[in-house]
């Protein structure tokens, strides 16, 4: 049984541990701190719950060093910005001979129309546009789904993520949706136009729907961003049946199913979205997004467009989007990751390490379970499986996760701070994830152990 007396020892052995290793990277976090809020060029850097950040010399392949010169096996990789490993060869090739020739001219470079076809060819979707983030593809498609319907509300499901869409940053409160409190700075009421229910209620959807006031819903395939909850069965056919029956385009966000195949979990899945967007990964680690689009969705902006009387007021897009760099780094990527056989091991290694996790949950007598979809695996410090975001919500973020991502860093393995999320990358070894369970392992044990 694990209990709270011993989490608390573990975390306060753990920090003291943490802040003898690295007194470097405690030196260099106070002097950022005089320039950076919170000591962090970005807020979320800080969110480790560690006493100060680590600071990172390099990152290589799966492997992270900071400059105490502890070594990481990386199994976080930038959240999947770098799912396919930190500075992938051909990416690295890729962006240094297009920097030597131009970085970004406002016109489209030789290898777009390549990538384009790329696209297609993956996700399945005729017609695309490029962003800087995912977070920009999000905004960009909610408004094209609000101009070319004509309506002016959108849905989404409770603890979603989106990124940092101002429209998705709504939550339940007792059966109503409010703004998030995590939202600074916002100005509009946002229930007024986006609807929120939970993720796999398709009572709820049914009747949020049912006006035909929708323009969209803007979906996650695999809820993320509190552990994984995935779909009951049939939930993905009945959502593409009524959003099709009421009008209402349906938008899946890949940004953290990518991991799933090399056409994400829309194509492994077989679904058949208006629109998919597609982040972080994409390029390598170059900040690039991209919004795809069927050809009726394709048609229906292109005849919105041509109602337009001047160039230049389509409204969407931003300067640095579709650079020459973006598609190099893009090209690069998908032409040697976003295939079949570079995600077949992928997805082996990710089972092997689901089926160790649950090897050591069933071992250790612990209320945990395992989850795994593609190369992406998570456990959840609870023994129920979450139906939605809001279950989810209750089961996470507690002191015992805090503790083992302290136990585990402490001991060379680095794991996503936010869950307990844990992806395989092309160069991830079996050496990484026998380190992984071998510290969970004796993590577990020790919070098992009597006191």
């Amino acid at each position: 049984m694990i209990t709270d007396t011993a989490v608390s020892a573990m975390l306060a052995r753990e920090e003291a541990l943490f802040r003898q290793r690295n007194p470097n990277s405690a030196a260099r976090a106070d002097s950022g701190s005089r320039h950076w809020l919170n000591g962090v060029p970005m807020l979320w850097m800080s969110d480790w719950g560690t006493p100060f950040p680590l600071i990172m010399d390099k990152a290589q392949g799966a492997t992270l060093t900071d400059i105490d010169g502890n070594s990481y096996a990386d199994f976080c990789l930038g959240d999947t910005g770098a799912m396919f490993g930190h500075t992938p060869e051909p990416v690295v090739k890729a962006i240094a001979a297009q920097v030597a020739r131009g970085t970004t001219t406002m016109l489209p470079s030789s290898d777009a129309a390549v990538v384009g076809e790329l696209l297609a060819d993956r996700f399945g979707l005729p017609y695309w546009q490029v962003t800087a983030t995912a977070s920009d593809a999000n905004r960009a498609i909610l408004r094209w789904c609000r101009a070319v319907t004509g309506r002016s509300r959108v849905l989404v499901f409770n603890r979603c993520y989106h990124g940092a869409v101002e429209d998705t940053f709504v939550t339940l409160k007792d059966g109503k949706v409010i703004t998030s409190p995590s939202l600074v700075g916002e100005v509009r009421d946002l229930p007024l136009h986006t609807r929120m229910i939970e993720f796999n209620d398709l009572a709820a959807l049914e009747q949020a729907l049912a006006d035909e006031t929708v323009a969209c819903v803007l979906a996650e395939p695999v809820m993320t961003n509190v552990g994984m909850v995935l779909p009951d069965p049939g939930y993905h056919d009945a959502l593409r049946d009524l959003t099709r029956r009421t009008g209402t385009l349906l938008v899946i966000d890949e940004t953290h199913c990518l991991s799933s195949g090399p056409g994400g979990y829309t194509k492994a899945e077989g679904l058949e979205p208006d629109a998919i967007v597609l982040g972080k990964p994409v390029a390598g680690g170059v900040p690039t997004s991209v919004y795809g689009v069927s050809e009726e969705f394709g048609q229906r902006i292109r005849d919105y467009l041509g109602r337009r009387e001047q160039l230049g007021f389509s409204g969407i897009g931003t300067t640095l989007s579709g650079s020459a760099l973006q598609m190099a780094a893009m090209r690069a990527m998908l032409e040697n990751y976003f295939t079949e056989s570079s995600f077949a091991p992928l997805i082996e290694l990710a089972r092997r390490l689901e089926g160790g996790i649950a090897r050591l949950i069933e071992k250790h007598a612990a209320p945990w379970h395992v989850v795994r979809v593609g190369a992406r695996v998570e456990f959840m410090c609870t023994p129920d499986r979450p139906r939605n975001g809001g279950e989810a919500y209750d089961m996470i973020h507690k002191p015992v996760d805090v503790a083992v991502h302290h136990y585990l860093l402490n001991r060379g393995v680095l794991i996503t701070p936010f869950h307990n999320m844990m992806l395989i990358c092309p160069v991830t070894t079996e050496a990484d994830v026998n380190a992984l369970l071998e510290g969970l392992d004796s993590c577990l044990a020790e919070l098992g152990s009597p006191a």
